[in-house]
């Protein structure tokens, strides 16, 4: 499917790492501290992916135009940075995946819209990160995914041409960033979908439903 691929990029949230929990976790304290009921994880969980603006929405409702969010936003990101490694872990396969992209002498990293703010603890405080040869956050570049700048800038870190490359993700965004920076694209089924994504209309260049199928899709010399 991929020839002369010499770097795999991931997505972060979804597609590497369940940190659904923690998010929860963040958000669903401030329900609880307002005397509300908790909500449990699957409520959160679909939701994971876009973060404050997704965890508000599900915990009270509340979108970007109320004239609160970015106070109780800027609440969500304390209480996440005091968790955001307690319950946040490696999808199944993920650890052995990664294992494999070294035995084959690939270069990996990461390509996140999570600020550096979290990103930067949250790699440095997982091993699975430790052979990752760039994290590029949502603040590295100007511009967030769906925009190529941060996924051509992890080629540029990596001395590498965008085409041998291929970026894996679970959101829409992340295919159409792929895209436009003249990457490879691998639609990741297993993420944060919800009931309404269909990975197919995406136009990816291939999909997967599970990390140990990644490999399969490179051809190899």
């Amino acid at each position: 499917m991929f020839a002369n691929i010499d770097a795999i990029l991931f997505d972060l949230d979804g597609t590497l790492i369940d940190s659904a929990p923690d998010l929860g976790a963040a958000v669903d304290q401030m329900r609880v501290s307002r005397g509300m009921a908790s909500l449990p994880l699957d409520t959160y969980r679909p939701l994971a992916g876009s973060g404050a603006r997704g965890m508000l929405a599900v915990a009270f409702g509340m979108t970007p135009e109320d004239p609160l969010f970015d106070a109780m936003r800027e609440e969500f990101f304390s209480n996440y940075e005091q968790c955001m490694t307690q319950r946040t872990y490696a999808f199944d396969g993920v650890a052995e995946m990664i294992h494999n992209i070294g035995l084959a002498g690939l270069q990996w990293g990461v390509v996140t819209n999570k600020s550096a703010r979290f990103a930067e603890p949250l790699t440095r405080g997982m091993p699975l990160f430790d052979t990752a040869g760039t994290v590029i956050s949502g603040d590295t570049t100007p511009h967030a995914k769906p925009h190529p700048a941060p996924l051509l800038e992890a080629a540029r870190r990596l001395g590498l041409e965008p085409a041998r490359c291929i970026y894996v993700g679970d959101d829409e965004r992340d295919i159409v960033a792929g895209l436009a920076a003249g990457m490879g694209t691998v639609a990741a089924d297993y993420g944060y979908l919800g009931d309404k994504a269909d990975t197919a209309t995406w136009g990816a260049h291939a999909r997967i439903k599970s990390p140990d199928a990644l490999l399969q899709l490179l051809i190899r010399a």
